[in-house]
C-alpha cells in the first residue's frame, strides 16, 4: 500500500509557464494543473503528500508560497529540493535522501511527475513506484511504469492503477 505520494512540482502539480522568469513564487500569475487540487485532496486524506522538485534556486519556504497562492499547500506534508536536501533532482541519491529523512521504504512510496529522466527512472532504480503523468502520449516508456494523461486518473476510487507492492 502507497503511505507517501511524491509529486513533481512544474508540470505536474502547477503550470511551469515557459519563458516567465524568476521564481514561480513571484510570478505575477500562477495556475494549478487541471485536477491537482482534488486529486491532493483525496490522497492527502489517505497518504502523506510530499512535493520533490527540482527547482534549483527556490528555498523550501520560497515553493510554499507558490502553492500558498493556489490552495495546495494544505494537503501538502513537506517539500523536498536541492535547497534542504543538497541533491540535484534527478539521480537516485536525491530520492534516497528523501527516504531517509522520512524513515520509510522504497515499496511505500510512489513518484509521479512528467519527465522520465528526472522523476521515473531515478524512482524505478530504487524500487519507488513510479507514475507518469503525460496529457500526450508517449514513446519508450520503462517497464513497471503506470502512465496517466490526467491527474484525476490518480483517484483511490481507482485502485488498478497503483501496482502491488512486493
Amino acid at each position: 500500500m502507497i503511505k507517501i505520494y511524491l509529486f513533481d512540482w512544474g508540470d505536474t502539480l502547477m503550470i511551469d509557464f515557459p519563458g516567465v522568469p524568476g521564481k514561480m513564487c513571484d510570478w505575477e500569475v500562477v495556475q494549478t494543473v487541471d485536477g491537482a487540487e482534488e486529486v491532493l485532496e483525496e490522497l492527502s486524506s489517505e497518504a502523506l503528500v510530499y512535493v520533490a522538485t527540482g527547482a534549483a534556486e527556490s528555498t523550501e519556504a520560497e515553493i510554499k508560497s507558490a502553492f500558498d497562492r493556489v490552495n495546495l499547500s494544505q494537503y501538502i506534508s513537506g517539500y523536498f529540493c536541492k535547497a534542504n536536501l543538497g541533491v540535484t533532482k534527478g539521480s537516485p541519491e536525491f530520492l534516497k535522501s528523501i527516504l531517509a529523512q522520512l524513515n520509510v521504504t522504497p515499496q511505500s512510496v510512489a513518484m509521479v511527475g512528467d519527465s522520465i529522466e528526472k522523476d521515473i527512472k531515478p524512482a524505478l532504480s530504487i524500487g519507488i513506484q513510479a507514475i507518469l503523468f503525460s496529457p500526450h502520449d508517449v514513446d519508450a516508456i520503462p517497464d513497471n511504469v503506470k502512465v496517466i494523461h490526467n491527474l484525476r486518473e490518480l483517484s483511490l476510487k481507482q485502485p488498478s492503477l497503483l501496482m502491488p507492492t512486493q
